[in-house]
């Protein structure tokens, strides 16, 4: 196993304003900056509000604010995808953001590690279960470890995640993705 220079790109999951997501996103980057990993946050809050229509299809390219996230993917080979629940499955921003992405080099042969909120017990196991298999068909390789936050709101508040099993299960993931 070795270790990689490039940085691990933190992939907030919704589009939604100041979303857990983005806390755990953060949080999560603490996790990597102590492990002595480099790491960036795209948060989909950022995608430009037209991109299904201005950066897809025959838009490809023309974009540029899309183009810059998209950049970004270039940058690593390491991902970890923060993931709510929506709708008993993950949101449709993440799959419009990944549809338009280069098909099929954009993750091939590269490594996730897959975290999953939601505000019911599950902690979103479907949701991560649906985009794993959109990664495997993509031929992304996804850590088995999957850590799933249920209930996150009682567990995490003002920066501090109060549940001692999730704090050490991002901390295992968190060591494991460095040395996918």
């Amino acid at each position: 196993m070795s270790v990689s220079t490039s940085p691990i790109v933190i992939i907030v999951g919704t589009n939604r304003p100041n979303s857990m997501s983005r806390k755990i996103a953060d949080y999560y980057q603490g996790i990597l900056s102590q492990l002595g990993a480099t790491s960036i946050i795209l948060d989909l809050v950022n995608l430009p509000d037209d991109f299904t229509v201005s950066a897809l299809y025959g838009n490809t390219g023309k974009n540029e604010a899309f183009n810059n996230l998209k950049s970004l993917l270039e940058q690593t080979d390491k991902f970890v995808f923060i993931v709510p629940e929506y709708n008993g499955s993950y949101p449709g921003v993440l799959k419009a953001f990944i549809d338009g992405l280069p098909y099929p080099n954009s993750f091939s042969n590269k490594k996730a590690a897959l975290v999953g909120l939601s505000s019911n017990p599950q902690g979103a196991t479907i949701a991560l279960s649906h985009l794993n298999d959109v990664f495997s068909y993509l031929g992304m390789n996804t850590l088995a470890m999957r850590v799933k936050l249920g209930q996150i709101r009682s567990s995490y508040q003002d920066n501090v995640m109060s549940n001692a099993l999730y704090k050490e299960l991002l901390e295992i993931q968190a060591g494991q993705i460095i040395h996918f």
